[in-house]
């Protein structure tokens, strides 16, 4: 099993401006500038939370966002009104160690799922694209317990106005 978190955030670190929008990324560029379509054909399960989910949910047809990955959300709520996405009300660590050992796992957005697992050195690869905007404020991707977590380079990509990192756990 691998972790992956994989998403963009802007120059100065931030998953999305401090009323959770993302704007300033849509008007950036798109994910066919990246290599989103062969990221994603190599995940088994996606794993979000639930400001994820719902901003997904608002669009027509949100199950064919991620169609061919088992998706799971991190909320209170018992169902979700959308097919294709399961409830989950549990720690994502907990959930994540019983997860099959050949299954690649996509952590979607939030650093409320991504801040417990990095804590407990589960995440194998940090993609980072980097937007050029600075937004002064916001949500930070970064929000784990102090402690040194050391990750090794492996590559440096360009995508139109985006720069992607590739980490890999030491």
């Amino acid at each position: 099993m691998s972790v992956y978190f994989y998403g963009c955030i802007t120059l100065d670190g931030y998953l999305a401006d401090k009323h959770h929008g993302l704007d300033w990324l849509h008007q950036t560029g798109t994910t066919e500038e990246t290599n989103y379509e062969s990221f994603y054909q190599s995940m088994d399960i996606t794993i979000m939370g639930k400001r994820t989910f719902q901003k997904i949910a608002k669009y027509d047809n949100p199950h064919t966002f991620y169609p061919t990955t088992q998706n799971y959300v991190f909320t209170h709520s018992r169902s979700l009104p959308q097919a294709g996405f399961l409830s989950v009300n549990c720690g994502v660590v907990e959930f994540v160690k019983q997860i099959p050992e050949d299954k690649n796992i996509w952590i979607v957005g939030g650093n409320s799922l991504l801040s417990p697992l990095l804590d407990q050195n589960m995440v194998d690869f940090l993609i980072i694209q980097i937007a050029p905007v600075l937004l002064g404020d916001g949500i930070p991707l970064f929000t784990q317990k102090e402690a040194l977590k050391r990750f090794q380079l492996k590559e440096v990509k360009k995508y139109g106005q985006f720069a992607e990192l590739v980490y890999r756990k030491q």
